[in-house]
C-alpha cells in the first residue's frame, strides 16, 4: 500500500511539472502585448536589450515556459526589435539578449551584411509590424570577416564577402602587423568597422527606415558580441544629414 501511494504521488508530480519546464517558470506566459510594445520608446527597447544581455552574461536568464509563449503568440506577434546578425551558430539573438518567442525579428546572413532584400525585411519589421529598434550585430572570430580580409572567392559567397570590403578598406593599414586574418587585432578592427558601415549602408538603402529614425520612431544601432565573454557592446552610429 505504501509503495502504491509513493508511485501515485510521483506520477502526480511528473504530470504537474513537465520535464521541459524551467525551474520557477510562471503558469502564465510573459508575452508583451501590442499595447505594451507600442508604449515603449526606442531607447527603452535598447535599454531592455542591454539588461537582457547583462542577465545572459551573469547566467541569470528569465524563467520561461516556451510552450506557453508559443501558444500565446500563435495568433499574432508584436516584436519590439529586429536584429540583423551573422549566421554563426554561436550568436543566437534570443539567447544573447534573453528574449522569448515573439520578442524579436531575426534576419541572419554571413557577415551581417545588408542588401536590398534584407533592407526590405527590416522595413517590414519596423514600418509595417511596429518594431522600434534595429540592431546590426557582429561578433568576434567571424569567418566571413576573415574571408573578406583574405579576399576569399567561393561561388555565391564571393558576393557576400564583397559587401564587407568597404570595412576592410576603411581600416586599411591602420592596424600594425600582418594584413591577413591571422592578425587578431586586424580582424577585430574590421569586425567593428563592418557593423558601422552596415548601419550607414542600411540608411542609404532604406529612406523609409532613415525617415523613421529621423522622426525618433526607431533607433538603428550597431553592436558587437564577444564570443569569449558573452558581452554585447552597443555602438551609436551618428546619422548624416
Amino acid at each position: 500500500m505504501k509503495h502504491l501511494l509513493s508511485s501515485t504521488l510521483l506520477l502526480s508530480l511528473c504530470l504537474a511539472a513537465p520535464l521541459w519546464a524551467d525551474p520557477g517558470s510562471a503558469a502564465e506566459p510573459q508575452v508583451r502585448t501590442k499595447a505594451q510594445r507600442d508604449a515603449m520608446t526606442p531607447q527603452q527597447v535598447l535599454d531592455n536589450f542591454r539588461s537582457g544581455n547583462e542577465r545572459f552574461v551573469r547566467g541569470e536568464r528569465k524563467a520561461r515556459d516556451l510552450m506557453a509563449e508559443q501558444r500565446a503568440t500563435a495568433s499574432g506577434q508584436h516584436p519590439s526589435a529586429v536584429v540583423l546578425s551573422c549566421m554563426d551558430s554561436r550568436a543566437p539573438a534570443e539567447f544573447l539578449f534573453d528574449k522569448g518567442i515573439g520578442e524579436t525579428f531575426n534576419a541572419r546572413i554571413a557577415g551581417n551584411v545588408i542588401n536590398p532584400d534584407l533592407a526590405g525585411s527590416l522595413e517590414f519589421a519596423c514600418a509595417a509590424a511596429g518594431a522600434k529598434l534595429v540592431v546590426v550585430l557582429g561578433h568576434g572570430d567571424c569567418g566571413a570577416i576573415k574571408g573578406a580580409i583574405d579576399h576569399v572567392e567561393m561561388g555565391n559567397l564571393t558576393g557576400v564577402l564583397d559587401r564587407i570590403q568597404p570595412a576592410v578598406t576603411s581600416v586599411g593599414s591602420s592596424v600594425a602587423g600582418e594584413q591577413t586574418s591571422k592578425n587578431p587585432a586586424l580582424v577585430t578592427a574590421v569586425t567593428r568597422a563592418n557593423v558601422v558601415e552596415t548601419v550607414k549602408e542600411l540608411r542609404r538603402l532604406s529612406p523609409i527606415l532613415k525617415d523613421l529614425e529621423n522622426q525618433g520612431k526607431i533607433k538603428i544601432v550597431a553592436a558587437l558580441y564577444d564570443v569569449e565573454t558573452g558581452k554585447v557592446d552597443f555602438i551609436e552610429v551618428p546619422t548624416s544629414p
